[in-house]
C-alpha cells in the first residue's frame, strides 16, 4: 500500500470546470488513483477558460486546467456512444468512487446511474455534485456563479448601502461546494468499507452556499430568532473605524480595529493629542460620521508617510489586527508560505515548469505530493485501455467509431 493517504483509493472523474474537478484533485493529492473522462477533442472547459503564459490561449497551457487536474490521467471518451458507456462499466468495476457533474438525469439516460453501476460494484460511492441537486423544483435550472451567490442570501448584504449588491471573490463558491464534496465522498466510502455500503452522495452547490460559514448560518439563524433581513451598511461602517484598506505609499493596510479596539489604533498613530479628546470614547462615537471624517484625515496623513510594511510593523507593536494587501507577486515572494511549502514547481511537458498553490493543509506521516503534473488530453487512453484488456486493435476502432 502506498504511503500516501489515499493510495489505496481509486476514483473515476467525470466531471468538468471547477467544483467536480476541484473535489477529484483533493482526493488525487493525496494519493487516490484518479482517471479523469473528458470529450475527444474538446477536454475538460477548463482548458480553454486559462489564465495562458504569455496570454496565448493553448488547451495543455491553461493555469485553471493544470492547477485542478494535478496527479491525474486523462482517458477520452465520448459518453453518448454506447462503446465508451461500455469502458465506463469496465473501470467502474475496479473503481470506489466515482464523481460526476452532469444535469440530473444525465447518468440515468445513459444507463450510468448509481443503482445500474452499483449492480456491477456493489460497493461503490458516487457523488453527484449539480446546481441545485438531484431532486426538487429547481434541479434542471441552469446557472452562473454569481447567481448561486445571490439566491444564498448573503450577496444581498453585500456591497455599498445606496448601490445594488455586489458578490465577492472569483469562482470561490464552486472550490467551496468541491471542498463540501469531498469531505461527503470520503464519509461515504467509510461507509462503503466499513458497513458494505455503497451509497449516491447527492451535494448541491446551492445548498453547500445556504449553509456555509460566510455570513449565511448566522444570518439564517438570526431571521429565525428576530424576522431580520441583513442589509448593506454604509461604506466604511459596521464594526467602527478604523475598519478597511488603508492606502500607504507604496500599496494598502488591511486593519481591523473598531469600537473595540480603537485605543489601539489611537497607539498606532503615535497617541497624538488630538486623540485623547473624551469625544472620541463617548457612547455613540464610532456611529459619528463627522468624527469618522476627522478620524480618516488623520490615519490618512499617517498611512501615506508609511510603506505598507512599515505601517504593518507599526500597527503589529500597538496590536492592530492588519495584514498587507498583497498583489500576487508579492504572495508568490512571501516567506512565510515559501518557508511551508505553500507553492511548489511543477513540471509539464507542454506548458513548461510553473510555480503551483501546493496542498490545503500537512499530515505529518502521510504528506501531500506531486506525482504527476495534470495530464495531456487523452494520455492515458491506450495505458487504461490495455489495463482493461482491450487490445491495440480495439482501441483502434473505438477511435473510428469517435467513442474516445
Amino acid at each position: 500500500m502506498s504511503d500516501s493517504a489515499l493510495g489505496d483509493v481509486k476514483v473515476l472523474d467525470l466531471t468538468n470546470l471547477i467544483a467536480g474537478p476541484y473535489c477529484t484533485k483533493l482526493l488525487a493529492d493525496y494519493g487516490a488513483e484518479v482517471i479523469k473522462v473528458e470529450r475527444p477533442g474538446i477536454g475538460d472547459g477548463a482548458r480553454r477558460l486559462g489564465p495562458f503564459p504569455g496570454d496565448v490561449p493553448h488547451p495543455e497551457k491553461s493555469g485553471l486546467f493544470l492547477h485542478l487536474n494535478t496527479n491525474k490521467q486523462s482517458v477520452t471518451l465520448d459518453l453518448t456512444t454506447q462503446a465508451a458507456r461500455a469502458v465506463i462499466k469496465e473501470l467502474v468495476k475496479e473503481t470506489d468512487i466515482v464523481v460526476e457533474g452532469f444535469r440530473p438525469g444525465t447518468m440515468a439516460r445513459w444507463g450510468l446511474d448509481h443503482d445500474t453501476l452499483r449492480s456491477i460494484n456493489p460497493t461503490l460511492v458516487m457523488t453527484s455534485i449539480s446546481n441545485f441537486g438531484q431532486t426538487g423544483p429547481y434541479r434542471d435550472f441552469r446557472m452562473a456563479e454569481v447567481m448561486v451567490y445571490g439566491m444564498g442570501g448573503e450577496m444581498y448584504s453585500t456591497g455599498i448601502a445606496e448601490r445594488e449588491p455586489v458578490k465577492l471573490g472569483v469562482n470561490v463558491l464552486l472550490y467551496q461546494a468541491g471542498a463540501t464534496a469531498s469531505v461527503a465522498t470520503m464519509g461515504a466510502l467509510f461507509a462503503a468499507r466499513d458497513q458494505g455500503i455503497g451509497q449516491h452522495v447527492d451535494v448541491s452547490i446551492m445548498e453547500t452556499q445556504v449553509g456555509s460559514i460566510d455570513r449565511r448560518m448566522s444570518t439564517l439563524i438570526g431571521y429565525q430568532y428576530s424576522g431580520d433581513i441583513t442589509g448593506r451598511s454604509p461604506l466604511g461602517s459596521g464594526g467602527g473605524y478604523p475598519y478597511g484598506a488603508i492606502p500607504c505609499s507604496d500599496g494598502y493596510l488591511e486593519i481591523s480595529a473598531g469600537r473595540n479596539y480603537f485605543p489601539r489604533a489611537v497607539s498606532m498613530l503615535g497617541s497624538p493629542a488630538e486623540l485623547q479628546d473624551p469625544k472620541w470614547y463617548a457612547p455613540g462615537a464610532q456611529r459619528d460620521p463627522d468624527l469618522k471624517e476627522e478620524f480618516d484625515t488623520m490615519i490618512l496623513t499617517w498611512s501615506l508617510e508609511h510603506t505598507k510594511a512599515e505601517a504593518w510593523a507599526i500597527a503589529q507593536e500597538s496590536r492592530v489586527i492588519s495584514a498587507p494587501l498583497n498583489t500576487m507577486e508579492e504572495l508568490a515572494e512571501d516567506t512565510e508560505f515559501n518557508s511551508r511549502g505553500g507553492f511548489i514547481e511543477i513540471d509539464h511537458p507542454v506548458a513548461g515548469t510553473l510555480n503551483y498553490p501546493a496542498r490545503p493543509f500537512i499530515m505529518n506521516d502521510s504528506p501531500w505530493s506531486v506525482r504527476r503534473p495534470a495530464p495531456l488530453l487523452g494520455q492515458h487512453n491506450m495505458e487504461i485501455l490495455n489495463r482493461l484488456g482491450y487490445s491495440s486493435g480495439d482501441v483502434v476502432r473505438l477511435r473510428q467509431q469517435g467513442a474516445i
